[in-house]
């Protein structure tokens, strides 16, 4: 049997890689070498900047700008992270009354104008509420993954030593693009009975939002294929073991397949390029090379 291939792997602590990572899941070609990162998304930026990793989990949005500025990555058609958005945008009530539609003219935080996240709500507030991106004021708290990318000018940074929750309590932004987790109760989402709108925008556009796709050095790809094909069984294999009833449907937040993820890759690509966060429309097949085009199909 030939010696495995070692490969550094940045894939953080999900159930759906569990057993992959636990070892329940097996490659006789791959020595996967997890990277010990407790947050996967602090290590991102080394992917994409030092090319830190030979195989990873990448934000969606992250990985489109890496495209755009040519960073040897393709795109792996294995969603590792997924969810419903409209929860994660939050106001404080303390300060009266608002709605989605009311954000036109208003400041609203976000970790980075690049995220991921950010570019999934503002898309809904655009196309479901009419509050086009830059009628907002962005304040950010943190640079873009991408050293080559600048945040538009409607975008600017919060001052040193403030945090998104501080700034809403105390009135200095209207709301916040805050995560999978309100960090304070006085809180609130700003999109009423969010998770039911998520679910019916799942099922209007193709399935819940990418977060967080896997990518792998593109010279492996290019030299050793059946790699490739191997990443995506025990992927597959370690997703399957935590949710065997699963049936890729639109409710399924770890969808195989670029069919699987077609739409809502169209989604986020457009979003990204009305945005302002790259420079020109991707087609979905040109973010995956031969090898990855036939995965899933």
């Amino acid at each position: 049997m030939p010696e495995k291939i070692k490969l550094h792997t940045l894939l953080g602590n999900y159930s759906n890689a569990a057993a992959l990572r636990d070892g329940k899941v097996k490659s006789d070609l791959i020595d996967f070498d997890i990277a010990d990162v407790k947050v996967s998304n602090t290590a991102f930026k080394p992917l994409v900047r030092e090319l830190k990793f030979d195989l990873g989990e990448l934000a969606i949005v992250t990985y489109l700008q890496a495209k755009a500025y040519g960073k040897p990555y393709v795109l792996i058609p294995a969603t590792v992270v997924g969810r419903g958005q409209h929860h994660t945008i939050a106001y404080n009530p303390e300060r009266g009354a608002l709605k989605p539609s009311d954000l036109a003219g208003k400041r609203v935080g976000v970790r980075a104008y690049t995220q991921t996240t950010g570019a999934w709500v503002r898309g809904f507030l655009a196309d479901d509420y009419g509050v086009a991106t830059e009628d907002i004021r962005w304040v950010t708290f943190e640079d873009p993954h991408l050293a080559e990318y600048k945040d538009p000018e409607f975008v600017s940074r919060a001052p040193d030593g403030k945090t998104v929750a501080q700034m809403l309590l105390d009135g200095e932004i209207d709301a916040a693009i805050v995560g999978d987790k309100i960090p304070d109760p006085r809180l609130r989402p700003l999109v009423p009975d969010a998770d039911t709108v998520a679910q019916q925008w799942a099922q209007r556009h193709g399935g819940v939002p990418i977060n967080h796709m896997m990518v792998v050095r593109d010279s492996i790809a290019k030299s050793r294929p059946d790699l490739v094909r191997e990443i995506f069984r025990v992927l597959r294999e370690s997703r399957n073991a935590a949710a065997p009833a699963a049936d890729n449907g639109l409710s399924d937040p770890w969808r195989f397949g670029i069919e699987a993820n077609r739409q809502s890759l169209e989604i986020i690509i457009d979003y990204s390029l009305r945005q302002k966060l790259i420079p020109r429309r991707f087609s979905v097949d040109e973010l995956f090379d031969d090898t990855a085009r036939a995965l899933g199909s």
